[in-house]
């Protein structure tokens, strides 16, 4: 029997770009897992017709679920797919965003690495999305080595396999509305020293649609970043 794939995709005003990334990720769908698979889009809470648009896609393709939740961030939007891919007894689940910034022909790679790894996690050698964007995950894997003594290449790309048992075993440590839980998954699985591959992959610049993050809520989410690790890393001690 072939394992199940639950893609879940967080969309956030991609009225521009949901259309796109719906035809190509049901694509990749259809070419990996088996009929149980689906491809989970959380809609959180967007102000445009992103869900609108997701529910007429809807029609005639029964492996698109659509999600819709009140806005809560990114990382809430994620942890409600997991959970979600969770609860319907997904084997594996694979997360991306919707902005186009990735590209599915890089899933193969991934999806083939997966019987002899637990999670297959991307690595964005070179980002399109800018020089500041590089800087700040620099810093974010700077703390993880300082805070959790843990050493990784890209702590929070979204391009990212894992086994379900793997999320499940994690996502209780996590608040449910966690805003870097990508983070923390990459953290727990190399600090617990599961078995882990990093992947690089390409990451384009946006085309369309508006990015909701600006330099003072990047500032703000690394001021409770950094509390949130020495209170996660004080719980692992624990």
């Amino acid at each position: 029997m072939m394992d199940s794939l639950y893609i879940v995709i967080p969309a956030y005003n991609e009225e521009e770009n949901i259309e796109r990334c719906v035809l190509d990720w049901y694509k990749v769908l259809d070419q990996h897992g088996d009929d149980r698979s689906r491809l989970v889009i959380v809609n959180d809470g967007s102000k445009d017709r992103t869900f609108e648009k997701l529910k007429e896609l809807a029609l005639g393709r029964p492996k698109l679920v659509p999600v819709s939740k009140p806005n809560g961030g990114h990382g809430s939007a994620v942890l409600s797919g997991y959970r979600y891919a969770i609860e319907h007894g997904a084997d594996w689940i694979f997360q991306t965003d919707s902005d186009g910034q990735t590209d599915p022909g890089e899933f193969a790679a991934f999806w083939e690495n997966r019987k002899r790894y637990d999670a297959v996690l991307g690595n964005r050698v070179v980002r399109g999305d800018g020089k500041d964007r590089k800087f700040v995950e620099n810093t974010v894997c700077f703390l993880l080595r300082l805070i959790f003594g843990v050493k990784v290449r890209d702590a929070n790309a979204p391009f990212r396999l894992m086994k379900t048992d793997l999320v499940a075993k994690y996502i209780n440590k996590l608040p449910a509305d966690y805003n870097l839980p990508n983070i923390m998954f990459t953290t727990y699985f190399v600090y617990f020293k599961e078995k882990v591959l990093f992947l690089p992959i390409t990451f384009q610049p946006r085309e369309k649609g508006t990015n909701s993050l600006n330099l003072r809520k990047i500032v703000k989410i690394g001021r409770n970043a950094v509390k949130d690790f020495r209170r996660f890393r004080k719980e692992i001690l624990n």
